[in-house]
């Protein structure tokens, strides 16, 4: 016996009876895929070892989901050898696709292996001999191991020494390499860490093996051959700050937060519940057509909509709509969002009810990632962030970026940006929140005197019955924005005006100090000024007031246009002017409500979303 086939024994008596899975994410591989997927399973089918392939179409728009497809009963042919693609419908990133086939998977040993197959899977036995002789729960392919043969650019290998040495500082892993694209897991080592991921792309493979690290997984490296060839050109300035980006906030959730060791991962579910999707909307549009598409994809397949127009839809209308039987239409007349929703609350028959508005469209995972967190009976709601989608026009596209601002947003920017980490909020808006039915019920639904602002008393009362409301970053929807500047800031003001309103009347989850900042500034530049300026104000004080207005503006302006720096001159100037906008609107309009006596809407019913 040779010494080959010495390690491919032990391969086949590590996997035993049961099977190794290969996740394989492809991108953009549809020309590819079927000669490299039954290149792996030729291999392993010639060594005896059980395995059943996951690969993972991750979103392409190339063809490949239709190669999986025909390629899903390929594993008819082999003895040792299973398929099963898994496909999202929407590029999520690497860590997302991954997540995907792991779920997906069921083997005790996991091996993530890039689609492309630059490193061949002919190494796979020097990985299980690794993990034997270190006795180690993961094994990682490194590029910079002594036995590694790689031909690499050099501008590559220098990035990839630069990264080591600040994954070495601010980390802590005892790794050389986190990027190259096999790895080798227990399936215990590998499912509490996924399942406490929150980066999709650059820093996946990063965070994913510095949660392992740090809930006692073993770690140690096995060598690569690898051959680039020509495939890699220089790197985007785009991709290094984002990999720099997600690898400081990696660094930051770990030893600043300690997120990792408290973050909550649910229980299983004990059924697959009934979710029933609420889309409140005035008539149909090509937006509600791309929100029921969404629903259409999802990966959790146990679900209804009801659909709540004003009138019934027209046959024209309708055949612009998807055909599926779980949508329902239920015509409402010209009422309110929280009317709408009260109807298809009463309309709806699954235990989960999932708010979503027409404007808005689902992550194919969205109720997926969801409907988890309901295993736990004290958690009664779950929301997720509201992003900006790739397809909206410019000014919309701006509108999403002042809303994504620090300085505009502060500690609630997690509802529109796909990240953060995972949180008990007591405040969430209802274009993406699931709440169990039951509680629904108990709370009588939606307050319907109120517009907008109906879903914040929806939150107050259920946070007041002793219900959780939790928040993960997974749990995403693509909200379409207000354009810039006019339909943005009214919209703004009206959330500004009730804000300020509950802030007196509904103070329990309205109260909080930041919703008071943009109304001081505007009475720092409507009064400090003015005051500043009196002549019967001694000179010295003049003065003194005088200086901290001028030296506070540079030091605003300053921050704005750090916080909306874009190397578009057009999108800085517009989104730092956008900011300001949104500060003075915000700010009077919170002032209004504050003051008054009454909501505009409270008792009056001709407003409409």
């Amino acid at each position: 016996m040779t010494k080959a086939d010495e390690r491919w024994a032990l391969v086949r008596e590590t996997v035993g009876d049961g099977r190794l899975s290969i996740v394989m994410p492809l991108y953009r591989l549809a020309s590819e895929a079927e000669d490299n997927l039954r290149q792996v399973a030729d291999l392993f089918e010639k060594h005896g070892v059980n395995v059943e392939l996951v690969p993972v179409d991750d979103g392409s728009a190339d063809g490949t989901d239709a190669v999986l497809a025909r390629l899903a009963s390929m594993g008819d042919g082999y003895a040792h050898v299973a398929v099963k693609p898994v496909v999202c419908k929407r590029n999520g990133g690497k860590g997302a696709a991954l997540r995907a086939g792991f779920d997906a998977s069921a083997g005790a040993y996991v091996m993530l292996l890039d689609g492309d197959l630059d490193i061949n899977p002919r190494q796979t036995p020097y990985f299980f001999e690794a993990m034997a002789k270190g006795r180690a729960d993961i094994v990682v392919g490194s590029k910079r191991h002594r036995r590694s043969v790689v031909q690499y650019p050099w501008h590559r290998r220098l990035v990839s020494v630069v990264y080591f040495g600040l994954v070495k500082l601010f980390i802590g892993l005892p790794v050389t390499d986190t990027q190259t694209g096999m790895k080798l897991f227990k399936r215990e080592a590998l499912g509490p860490a996924l399942a406490r991921m929150l980066v999709k792309a650059y820093a996946f493979d990063l965070e994913l093996l510095s949660i392992a690290h740090s809930r006692g997984a073993k770690i140690v490296e096995a060598p690569v051959r690898i051959r680039f060839g020509n495939k890699f050109g220089a790197l985007k300035v785009s991709t290094v700050r984002q990999m720099a980006t997600d690898s400081l906030a990696v660094f930051y959730r770990l030893r600043v937060l300690k997120y990792y060791a408290k973050a909550m991962v649910p229980r299983p579910l004990d059924h697959e519940p009934l979710v029933s999707v609420v889309v409140a909307c005035p008539n149909s549009s090509w937006m509600l057509a791309e929100c029921l598409s969404g629903l259409v994809q999802q990966s959790h397949e146990k679900w209804e909509c009801i659909v709540l127009p004003d009138d019934r839809l027209s046959a024209e209308d309708c055949a612009a709509l998807p055909n599926d039987s779980r949508i329902r239409f239920v015509p409402t007349g010209k009422v309110r969002p929280a009317e709408k929703r009260n109807t298809g609350i009463r309309e709806a028959k699954g235990e989960i009810v999932a708010f979503i508005d027409d404007d808005a469209y689902p992550d194919a995972h969205w109720l997926e990632y969801a409907v988890r967190y309901f295993s736990e009976p004290d958690i009664g709601a779950v929301g997720g962030p509201g992003v900006t989608p790739p397809r909206d026009s410019l000014m919309a596209k701006l509108g999403g970026r002042v809303y994504d601002n620090l300085l505009v947003s502060g500690n609630y920017r997690y509802r529109y940006k796909a990240g953060g980490v995972r949180r008990d909020v007591d405040d969430y808006p209802s274009c993406n929140l699931l709440v169990r039915r039951d509680l629904l019920e108990r709370i009588g639904g939606y307050r319907t005197d109120f517009w907008p602002g109906e879903d914040t008393l929806l939150c107050k009362d259920m946070v007041d019955s002793g219900a959780r409301i939790v928040y993960d970053p997974w749990v995403v929807v693509f909200h379409h924005r207000r354009a810039l500047f006019g339909p943005h800031l009214r919209q703004l003001g009206r959330y500004a005006f009730h804000r300020g309103y509950f802030c007196r009347r509904f103070p329990s989850n309205s109260l909080h100090l930041s919703y008071f900042v943009p109304s001081a500034f505007v009475v720092y530049l409507l009064v400090w000024l003015p005051v500043s300026c009196v002549s019967t104000v001694p000179h010295s004080l003049a003065w003194c007031m005088q200086a901290a207005f001028l030296l506070a503006l540079p030091a605003y302006a300053a921050l704005v246009a750090v916080t909306t720096v874009s190397l578009n001159p057009f999108k800085w100037f517009v989104t730092a002017a956008g900011v300001f906008a949104t500060h003075i609107t915000y700010g009077i309009q919170f002032l209004r409500g504050l003051c008054a006596s009454k909501a505009p809407c409270e008792f009056i019913g001709k407003d409409h979303a």
